[in-house]
């Protein structure tokens, strides 16, 4: 969502500060039914939301998408070559770029939707928005993302489409 390792960090050490205070402001039934996760990525979303009003993002990693470290500690011999690696790792530096113009709604929900693997209802309570709403926005997040990966990713990008 930020494009950047270290605001990413940041995000998620406030995150835990502002549920560790919450938690403790609640009382026992509150802590007992409380859906922990969707609670969590809630808070985490505000925060991001918070200091990307503040502060554009700058570039380029998105560690969520792809570490180029794993990507070589994972090379199964006999299968994948360097050349491969490379550009798998490009393809997925043109993707991070593409997330990083999407409007901050679109990429949170195109975020929990192809990075996170979330449904559709998860992401809607994740989000506090209908269903109706998150496949809206994860339906324009990808035509934007295919207006503007189209012509780096050719054919892939337009077959994906049955996918939806």
């Amino acid at each position: 969502m930020t494009g950047n390792r270290e605001d990413a960090e940041e995000i998620v050490q406030d995150t835990f500060v502002r549920a560790y205070r919450a938690l403790g402001k609640m009382d026992e039934v509150q802590r007992t039914t409380l859906k922990l996760q969707p609670w969590l990525y809630t808070i985490t979303l505000n925060v991001t939301r918070n200091r990307l009003r503040s502060k554009r993002p700058t570039s380029v990693a998105l560690d969520a998408l792809a570490d180029p470290d794993a990507l070589l500690n994972n090379v199964n011999p006999g299968l994948d070559q360097p050349e491969d690696i490379i550009e798998r790792t490009a393809d997925l530096h043109l993707v991070e770029q593409a997330l990083l113009q999407l409007p901050v709604h679109l990429r949170a929900a195109a975020t929990l939707r192809f990075i996170e693997g979330r449904s559709h209802p998860e992401i809607a309570e994740i989000l506090a928005q209908p269903v109706g709403t998150v496949k809206s926005h994860v339906h324009r997040a990808v035509r934007i993302l295919r207006r503007v990966l189209g012509p780096h990713v050719g054919r892939q990008v337009e077959d994906g489409e049955s996918n939806e």
